[in-house]
């Protein structure tokens, strides 16, 4: 089956940036479409980003619009978050999802997503 991972989370000032990376393995050879999603103590989990790896198309929450661009690139297979002026209250652990699927509609629902990493820290500060 599909196994995920995150990588390149961290510790950063309140607007820095980071770029988190979302890597797949197993995957058919027709890609796996994806998304971030962030989750805080105490609070629902919430939807970041998504894209479509059968044609490329990405979709953001408006919180994150202008300041978080998710991307891909085709030869590694990767999907990526670069964050941009970062905030406090974008604090959370960011978990990549990932279905087996090239198209996951606007990517916006987590029940679309079979499989999950383990999510990375990301924490803001002041």
């Amino acid at each position: 089956q599909v196994q995920v991972a995150e990588s390149g989370g961290g510790l950063v000032q309140a607007g820095e940036s980071l770029r988190l990376t979302c890597a797949v393995s197993r995957c058919a050879a027709s890609g796996c479409a994806r998304a971030w999603f962030r989750t805080v103590p105490g609070k629902r989990r919430e939807w970041v980003a998504g894209l479509n790896w059968s044609d490329g198309r990405t979709w953001h929450d408006i919180s994150v619009l202008g300041r978080f661009f998710i991307s891909r690139d085709t030869s590694s297979n990767a999907v990526y978050l670069q964050m941009t002026r970062l905030q406090p209250e974008d604090t959370g652990l960011y978990v990549c999802a990932a279905t087996d699927r090239p198209s996951c509609g606007d990517c916006m629902d987590d029940w679309m997503f079979k499989y999950w990493g383990k999510g990375i820290q990301v924490t803001v500060s002041t």
